[in-house]
Formats: C-alpha cells, structure tokens, sequence
C-alpha cells in the first residue's frame, strides 16, 4: 500500500516540477515576478496577523509546525523502515518453528528450475506475506518450446519446491517468460 502511494507522490511530484520548470524557462519573468508578489503579500498577511494577536499567531505557528513533523515524519518513518518480513515463519510436524530468508527460497527455487530441460536462466523475486510466499518468475528459455506446456512444467515444479520440498504455503505465483533469440537472429 504504501508503494503505490509513493509511486503516485514520486510521479505528482516529477510531473509539477517538470511543467514548472518548463515553464519557467517560457516565462522567467512572468514566473519570477509572480512568485516575488505572492511572498510579499503573504508575509503582509503574517504580519497582519501577529500585529492583530500574537497568541493566536503563536499556536497556529505551533500547529503548523506540529502537523507538518506529524505527516512528513510519519511518511519517513514508513519509508526508512518498512516493517517487511525478510523471512517466512512456518511450524513443523512436531511443533517447533522455523523462519526461511526469502533470498534463500529464491536460490533454491534458481537450482531446481534451472535444472528443467530448456530453461536457461531463472530470476525468481520471493517476497512474504504472512505464513505464505509470493513468487514472481522472470523466466528465460530456449526459443523454439511449447509455451504452454513449459509454462505448466514451471508452475508445478515451483509449487512441489515451495510447498512439497520446503513446506511453504504458496500465495500468488506469476510467471513470465522470455525466449532466446533463434540462430539466425543471433547471426544477424
């Protein structure tokens, strides 16, 4: 959740800078001299309003002060320490438990898929959720199989591995292939 909202903060952000900086290089006097009258009038107005009472200008400093430490101290906390599992707990038959590091879970995924017949190379992203795992494949193959049928032998093979050999609960599992080039292309 919070990766999306940073993404559409990351893309607002990027997308306001750049048509204000294009701007500004069409119009620089135009822009400058609209943001010099814009910060004149506001301090005229702050200064109004600490003339008229100052308590109250005092708490509404504090407010200010308060709410922006609040928000953007909240979404740098949520950002330098996102409390992601870096392993996936399970319980074993005779009661005891157990907590795998998913870098773990995806060189063993590598070893086993990479010895499947016209598999090239295996790039698995293992990331936890709960008691189970989601697995993103970028899978990379001879040019001339059956997708169908390998992408079949993949997805088995991964869910034998993760909850046969390994005893984990697999939760979303997508797979994408990529095909290496046919001979001739190679030569061209």
């Amino acid at each position: 959740m919070i990766n999306v909202f940073n993404r559409i903060v990351v893309v607002v952000l990027w997308l306001v800078l750049l048509a204000g900086i294009v701007y500004t290089t069409i119009f620089p006097d135009i822009t400058f001299g609209a943001l010099v009258g814009s910060l004149s009038l506001a301090q005229a107005f702050l200064r109004v309003q600490q003339q008229a009472n100052s308590m109250n200008f005092l708490i509404g400093q504090v407010a200010v002060g308060f709410v922006a430490v609040l928000i953007f101290g909240s979404l740098l906390w949520l950002e330098l320490w996102p409390h992601r599992q870096r392993g996936v707990r399970m319980k074993t038959v005779k009661g005891s438990s157990v907590e795998l590091d998913t870098e773990s879970i995806a060189r063993r995924l590598t070893w086993h898929l990479d010895q499947l017949a016209d598999v090239i190379t295996v790039f698995p992203d293992v990331k936890s959720r709960g008691n189970a795992v989601d697995i993103q494949l970028e899978v990379e193959t001879a040019p001339d199989i059956d997708v169908p049928m390998k992408t079949d032998e993949v997805v088995e093979s991964t869910r034998d591995i993760i909850e046969e050999d390994m005893g984990l609960r697999l939760g979303k599992l997508d797979v994408r292939m990529r095909h290496l080039p046919f001979e001739d292309e190679w030569e061209a």
